[in-house]
């Protein structure tokens, strides 16, 4: 008898579950070939349940969540709630409730999918960035005060533990061991970059160089490289062939993997996870809830799918995984466009398109 994995299903808001749909179509039609059998179980956090009951998780939700082998989340937002309270009541909360201290993002450009740099190709385009994401200015330390004044002050503080510097570097060095452009025969040696602010950022990042130099001289086949964040963004523009494997801080990887995404396509093919290798992790299209386009089979669900090749991989089914990704790239020359409304097929259709390539990569 197969082993069970049990995986939690937040659709959330607005176009959410319609992509949610259709990775779960995609890791179906491929349960075949999976060395496990996988238990979907469905929870409707979110808005249309905050503004029934006025909760965003109810009580015992972490707990029932930890017992999952992994978490597949649609998108969170509701155009009649404040922001912030979604965000923080149901995304942060989980990410640091559970230690989902990694979000993994993989950056690349399947074929046919136009990307804003001029002469760039999918060889080009091709790297992961390795975002801290349980400390820096988003622990909520800080304050205000004199509000309202002129002599108004507010601080938000980037806090950073030698702990959580060293478990994110240390993740960082054996994902480009296994997964770095020398693991996948694309070139000679794998390389690990650390992105920071070291010339004025001082006393974070003294302690960040020091654990990347000192951890790294265990894996002398992984080639260190630093580069300040603002010349990254300038890099990852002109020259975004040279990165491999890239690792940085909470706040500046939420800004470079945005800009990530735009140079593979744009949010509708941009996929992510939030990690605890020694917990829950949870798996997620990067994009919002896209409410204008909620209902109309119009939205693009290529990152949801990608999500969900993600989680596989995380439950040790890398074969199915790594297939659904192929089958991204078998389909993506067919659609005129990654956004939503143009791509030339509706959103199940692309589902299905996916999922038969899926399936023929496997047979």
């Amino acid at each position: 008898m197969k082993e069970v994995k049990r995986v939690a299903v937040i659709p959330g808001d607005g176009t959410g579950p319609e992509v949610i749909g259709e990775g779960l179509k995609v890791i179906r039609a491929v349960s075949g070939s999976l060395g496990c059998d996988i238990e979907f179980k469905h929870f409707d956090f979110g808005g249309e349940r905050y503004m029934r009951t006025g909760e965003t998780l109810p009580e015992g939700a972490i707990d029932e969540l930890r017992t999952f082998d992994a978490i597949y989340l649609g998108a969170i937002g509701h155009p009649d709630i404040k922001p912030g309270i979604l965000e923080k009541g149901i995304l942060l909360k989980l990410r640091f409730e559970l230690d989902q201290y990694i979000n993994l993002r993989p950056v690349r450009l399947f074929p046919g999918v136009e990307t804003p740099l001029k002469g760039k190709g999918p060889d080009d385009i091709d790297y992961t960035v390795v975002r801290e994401n349980s400390g820096d200015v988003y622990t909520g330390m800080g304050g205000a005060m004199m509000v309202g004044t002129p002599d108004e002050v507010a601080t938000q503080v980037m806090a950073y533990s030698r702990k959580q510097v060293d478990r994110c570097l240390r993740y960082a060095f054996e994902y480009a061991r296994k997964y770095g452009k020398a693991a996948r025969g694309k070139a000679e040696v794998s390389k690990l970059a650390l992105v920071g602010k070291s010339n004025v950022l001082t006393y974070v990042f003294d302690m960040w160089n020091r654990a990347f130099a000192e951890i790294g001289s265990e894996y002398p086949d992984i080639k260190r490289e630093y580069y300040h964040v603002d010349a990254t963004t300038l890099y990852q523009v002109a020259t975004p062939e040279m990165f491999d494997v890239v690792v940085t801080t909470n706040l500046f990887g939420d800004i470079i993997t945005d800009l990530a995404a735009i140079t593979q396509g744009g949010l509708g093919v941009a996929a992510g996870g939030n990690l605890n290798p020694e917990g829950v992790s949870m798996f997620e299209p990067i994009g919002g809830t896209a409410p204008m386009w909620t209902g109309q089979n119009k939205i693009n669900p290529l990152a949801a799918i990608w999500s969900g090749a993600m989680l596989l991989q995380s439950l040790g089914e890398e074969k199915a995984g790594d297939a659904i990704v192929e089958a991204i790239g078998d389909t993506t020359p067919k659609m005129k466009s990654m956004a939503a409304g143009q791509m030339g097929f509706s959103t199940t259709e692309v589902g299905d398109m996916v999922a038969e390539a899926a399936l023929k990569r496997l047979n």
